[in-house]
């Protein structure tokens, strides 16, 4: 099947690939809007990038257990797609590959994908649960941007870092789970995640990047261990309701926590009781 084989072709409704197809090629049924079914046969392991973009019809796909791989776009704005099956046999999620398929509901992750690219669910706005096996290591920066639908996040412990962007406008989101294996938050990972009323951060931790916390209005308290050594500037800007935080003196500043309410902090070391600088 060659590249743009059926791209365009938006009276096109159904398609069974055949049993001699291996791959199925960059773009071949790119912008099919009219197509609502699409048969996959076992020999296929390989879906290359942009295969099925904006194949708006498109309400329920699955793949097979002889795909490993599939790669960037793949599947992006396919927003009539309200089911998806991974397959065990996938090692990875490829950038932007489920970006913007806003009728997906729920998506399980099988125990052999290592991977999520960046962007992987962006904008997918009816997303409500996600589960991410202890297989997964690495999570692609803005991976969950704008699920907004999303509620709760338990991130596994094979995981080190939270990226850039991963749950930034999450409004939904109202509890995260960071595991001990975390070392670092990244540049606006929950930025604008207005739900969010406290954060936990393990012992863990060492950074937490430029606009980490940014606009989370809804947080009241917050725990920062010692072990943090670095925050960047803005990370909890326009954080407004912060009434309680548990953290090191030295960051219990104004430069820190610029909005926080004028409270009473509470540290993890013998003195008690601070007022914000």
């Amino acid at each position: 099947m060659g590249d743009y084989a059926f791209r365009e072709c938006t009276r096109l409704t159904s398609m069974t690939i055949p049993p001699s197809v291996s791959v199925v090629s960059w773009g071949a049924f790119e912008g099919c809007t009219g197509l609502t079914e699409v048969t996959i046969p076992p020999s296929v392991t390989l879906i290359e990038i942009k295969a099925f973009k904006v194949c708006i019809g498109l309400t329920e796909v699955t793949i097979p257990d002889s795909v490993t791989s599939i790669e960037a776009g793949a599947f992006y704005h396919c927003t009539g797609l309200t089911s998806i099956t991974i397959p065990d046999s996938m090692t990875s999620i490829g950038h932007w590959v489920f970006a913007e398929c806003t009728g997906i509901t729920e998506v399980i992750i099988p125990d052999s994908v290592t991977s999520i690219g960046d962007y992987a669910f962006y904008d997918c706005t009816g997303l409500t649960e996600v589960t991410i096996p202890d297989s997964v290591t690495s999570i692609g920066d803005y991976a969950f941007y704008h699920c907004i639908g999303l509620a709760s996040m338990t991130i596994p412990p094979s995981v080190t870092s939270i990226t850039n962007g991963i749950f930034r406008e999450c409004i939904g989101l109202t509890e995260v789970i960071i595991p001990d294996s975390v070392t670092s938050i990244g540049n606006s990972a929950f930025y604008l995640c207005t739900g969010l009323t406290s954060m936990m951060i393990p012992d863990s931790m060492t950074s937490i990047g430029y606009k980490g916390f940014a606009g989370c209005t809804g947080l009241k308290s917050i725990t920062i261990p010692d072990s943090v050594t670095t925050i960047e500037e803005d990370a909890f800007v326009e954080c407004t309701n912060i009434q309680a935080i548990t953290a090191p003196p030295r960051f219990l500043t104004r430069h820190i926590f610029p909005h926080a309410m004028e409270e009473v902090f509470h540290t993890p070391v013998s003195v008690s009781e601070y007022l914000i600088k």
